[in-house]
């Protein structure tokens, strides 16, 4: 047997830290941090009868989970 290479075992393990899908989960975290510290003014906001006040970012991240859960259940009621 020869000597053991473990050069290649710790380029391996460092090295596949940034991978593609790291790099973009990244890049999508310093947007949407981007996005509040820009958006921190408050709206009002009417629905129906009640009028409410809250940052912009909250309702539209609101706007966004409902989009999401009624996604969810469109794609989750196609695949029966």
């Amino acid at each position: 047997m020869g000597p053991r290479n473990d050069t290649s075992a710790t380029t391996s393990r460092t090295g596949g830290f940034f991978t593609p899908g790291r790099i973009a989960a990244m890049a999508l975290l310093v947007l949407a941090l981007v996005f509040i510290f820009e958006n921190t003014r408050r709206v009002k906001i009417r629905l129906l009868i009640p009028e409410v006040s809250m940052p912009l970012y909250l309702a539209l991240l609101a706007v966004f989970l409902i989009g999401l859960c009624c996604g969810g259940y469109l794609m989750r009621r196609r695949g029966r």
